[in-house]
């Protein structure tokens, strides 16, 4: 599949995964919150690293800039 993630969306998503680990770990979240945010957390940071969002295709949606 091609690439659909520019570096300012994976920097921000990689930014939003760092804050709600940390809002995990200090206890400021907990309970189903908790899991509920983990999971977007872990979706947001291997979709950055591979830099490819399944929900961008259907919606012909992309911020990798044009050569």
């Amino acid at each position: 599949m091609k690439k659909n993630m520019g570096s300012t969306d994976r920097i921000i998503r990689i930014a939003i995964a760092v804050l709600i680990a940390i809002l995990y770990f200090t206890n400021t979240i907990n309970g189903t919150l908790a899991l509920v945010l983990g999971t977007f957390a872990i979706i947001f940071v291997l979709t950055s690293f591979i830099s490819l969002c399944p929900l961008y295709f259907p919606f012909g949606f992309s911020t990798l800039k044009k050569k």
